[in-house]
């Protein structure tokens, strides 16, 4: 019998309401770890025959949807439920689990071994660092954007590694990896910030802002600090308060320093939009000159594609929607054609918001219905997930430049 809370039950409870066999949710699990997963090993997991090791957890909780937290809380279930069992059995078994159970002393069969392990870790050396060792992977697994997945599911998948990190926060560490543990909390807390910012959780957006802010701060990261303000600009710059904006971006700028890197090119590209939404037509202008001139100069990490990089596809998304707010059509369509030609992975909120600048740009040279058409399509076309936030705002800032006719069309697509 499997546990009532263990991994057998929770691991095809998933499977069966994903109307999957065991070999379509193998070829799953392979394609995760890149290597061979033979579907007898999950049959082995669902009965509990066997149970996963550590080195499959993280690929169980991509694969399934569940958090790591979830995986090992599961997994230490129905080891609990294995050794409870053991102990009914007949004597020879009984034997044999005493050799089990010795070698346990060193494992996390035993209740509160874990917690043993910790203090004698402390008293041994005041600190561990194996946390803060897998949160800064877990800010290398996160870095990449949403690949795919909705703003919702990537706040599931980056929850349990918050946890991890308050936890490791509470516990006393060397300056150094204090240090490190800081920066990694600023870029956590950023990524978390973006996507509440793409959701439209203006409030909880800026909170996570000011919680990275803090990390960067006391990592003494110009570059971190300069990236975490400039990203928190495209709050404000998004909901309707441009002023705001500028001023963040300014700081940003002023972080980030004379020498070129990603953060400084992506806050003076906030500069720009910020400008041109105040009406600022000659600080944009020499803003977005800014901006090329910095990019010229950038390579590796920096042009990654990455929520950290400034890439070729990024700045001509800025430059879409900076154009777009100056009136510069025929420049705000070349950028949105340049990005969408730069844009090969699905991207469902970037090709959103530069179709709706695309609506922008025809309703500003005066072809409203073919703009609220474009707009309207664009929204209804969304999976439910992305018709909120960021590119709901955005849509309905057309919608109020747009004549009653045209305008019905779009408020209908609106709702």
């Amino acid at each position: 019998m499997v546990a009532p809370e263990g991994i057998g039950l929770m691991l095809r409870t998933i499977r069966e309401r994903n109307k999957l066999s065991r070999e379509q949710q193998a070829d799953l699990m392979s394609a995760r770890l890149a290597e061979p997963f033979c579907p007898d090993n999950l049959k082995r997991w669902e009965t509990e025959k066997r149970l996963p090791v550590s080195r499959y957890h993280q690929a169980i909780s991509d694969v399934y949807g569940v958090t790591l937290a979830d995986v090992r809380k599961a997994v230490a279930a129905s080891s609990r439920h294995r050794k409870l069992n053991g102990q009914e059995e007949d004597d020879v078994k009984r034997r044999n689990l005493l050799g089990a159970a010795t070698a346990a002393v060193t494992g996390s069969l035993i209740p509160g071994i874990a917690h043993a392990r910790e203090g004698i870790d402390g008293a041994l050396t005041g600190h561990g660092n194996a946390d803060v060792e897998y949160l800064i992977t877990a800010l290398e697994r996160h870095r990449d954007g949403y690949k795919g997945r909705t703003p919702d599911a990537f706040l599931h998948d980056v929850s349990g590694d918050l946890i991890a990190l308050q936890h490791a926060l509470n516990r006393p560490h060397p300056a150094a990896t204090r240090t490190e543990l800081a920066r990694t909390t600023a870029g956590l807390a950023g990524l978390v910030a973006i996507v509440q910012h793409d959701r439209g959780d203006q409030l909880d957006s800026y909170q996570w802002f000011a919680t990275a802010e803090r990390a960067a701060r006391e990592c003494g990261d110009r570059k971190m600090a300069a990236w975490v303000l400039a990203r928190h600009a495209m709050v404000p710059l998004n909901y309707g308060a441009p002023a705001t904006a500028a001023r963040l971006a300014a700081q940003a700028r002023r972080a980030a320093g004379r020498a070129p890197c990603a953060a400084g090119a992506l806050a003076a590209a906030v500069t720009a939009r910020s400008l041109a939404a105040l009406g600022d037509r000659r600080g944009a202008t020499a803003a977005i000159a800014d901006t090329r001139n910095l990019i010229a100069y950038l390579d590796g990490p920096d042009t990654a594609d990455t929520w950290f990089g400034y890439p070729a596809q990024k700045h001509h998304v800025h430059l879409s929607q900076a154009y777009t707010l100056l009136g510069h059509t025929r420049e705000a369509h070349q950028a949105q054609d340049d990005a969408l030609t730069l844009t090969t992975s699905p991207s469902v909120m970037t090709r959103a918001l530069l179709a709706v600048d695309r609506a922008t740009c025809l309703s500003q040279t005066g072809d409203h219905t073919t703009a609220a058409e474009l707009a309207a399509t664009t929204l209804t076309n969304l999976p439910p997930q992305y018709r909120h936030g960021l590119i709901r705002t955005r849509t309905e800032k057309l919608l109020h430049a747009l004549p009653d006719r045209p305008r019905r069309v779009l408020q209908d697509a609106l709702g």
